[in-house]
């Protein structure tokens, strides 16, 4: 493919979804990300997009909402990663919220094996994958159907979730940055996504890689109330999401990255604190590498059936 059809494919991709990750773009295009990068580059200077941390969005600052449809062919091993370690954070008998979204759909999947679970949630996803789940109760809050994501928004929503109080929160959203936490691009969203962390006594949010650095109109989780970060390891050229991490991490946010599972369908889990070196982060089939010199690290490799590896990061 020569050079100016990538460039017209890579700009139609970013016009189609909002935003989208470098690794999805050389997929597509059948190409390195060094050189799909170069292709970014220059229709930045043509300014028909926008560079992101690890992808192109629509230029302007602020990416608009992806329609279900796109979203949920966008990073699909990074959020299947990334549910694995969530639903691990899960213990039987819990009540939980879980927001709206293709990555907490796949959540909600490995939730319907935690028996007497109670899942309050306002997306039509999250209450269909777990509508068969023998001993899992799903309360669904009232509102108007939000067709774009299947979701129930407005003051219905809003006010069904008054008087709620939950262990903790499962949110996502469309960006996600240090100076302002979680952002989605809908307002109706927005509004509910906040009555849902009202509603927990701790907020887990799930954003893979693409969504770090990113900003949208419309603020839902400050970083000063999310409690956990869980994502996927950033490519290792990414150097801006890794200090978004790292910014992340120093206001105390506890960032939990979900590693590549490893051969043979075993994973590995971190859990032993180790505060006298920075967090490594094992990449499939290379040495481990340094996640920018976190505050503190917990790694402990050890069997845990078909859970991943993670790596937890705190503030020293």
């Amino acid at each position: 493919m020569f050079a100016a059809e990538r460039r017209q494919l890579i700009l139609e991709m970013v016009r189609a979804n909002g935003a989208v990750s470098l690794r999805e773009l050389a997929r597509v295009v059948q190409t390195s990300e060094v050189t799909v990068r170069r292709d970014v580059r220059a229709l930045e200077a043509e300014g028909l997009l926008d560079r992101r941390h690890g992808g192109a969005v629509l230029p302007g600052g602020f990416t608009r909402e992806s329609g279900f449809p796109q979203k949920s062919h966008l990073a699909t091993a990074e959020k299947t990663a990334i549910a694995d370690v969530a639903a691990g954070l899960v213990e039987e008998g819990e009540a939980v919220v879980v927001g709206a979204g293709t990555t907490t759909q796949e959540l909600a999947r490995r939730l319907a094996r935690v028996p007497g679970l109670t899942v309050v949630t306002n997306s039509l996803l999250v209450a269909q994958a777990l509508a068969h789940a023998n001993r899992v109760e799903v309360v669904m809050t009232g509102g108007t159907l939000r067709g774009s994501n299947y979701a129930l928004v407005g003051s219905g929503a809003e006010q069904s979730l008054q008087g709620l109080r939950v262990s903790r929160a499962f949110l996502s959203g469309s960006g996600l940055t240090a100076e302002r936490g979680l952002s989605t691009s809908n307002m109706l969203s927005a509004s509910v996504d906040r009555a849902l962390v009202q509603a927990a006594a701790e907020v887990v949010v799930l954003a893979d890689h693409t969504k770090l650095g990113t900003d949208t109109m419309f603020q839902t989780v400050p970083t000063d109330v999310m409690t956990r970060l869980v994502t996927d390891e950033p490519p290792p050229h990414d150097d801006r999401a890794a200090t978004e991490l790292q910014a992340l991490a120093d206001q105390g946010v506890q960032i939990t990255v979900a590693g590549a599972v490893a051969s043979g369908g075993e994973g590995m889990v971190g859990r032993r604190p180790r505060r006298e070196s920075p967090l490594p982060v094992q990449r499939r089939g290379g040495p481990p590498a340094q996640l920018r010199s976190a505050p503190a690290s917990l790694l402990e490799q050890q069997n845990a059936g078909d859970r991943p590896r993670v790596a937890d990061m705190r503030r020293r």
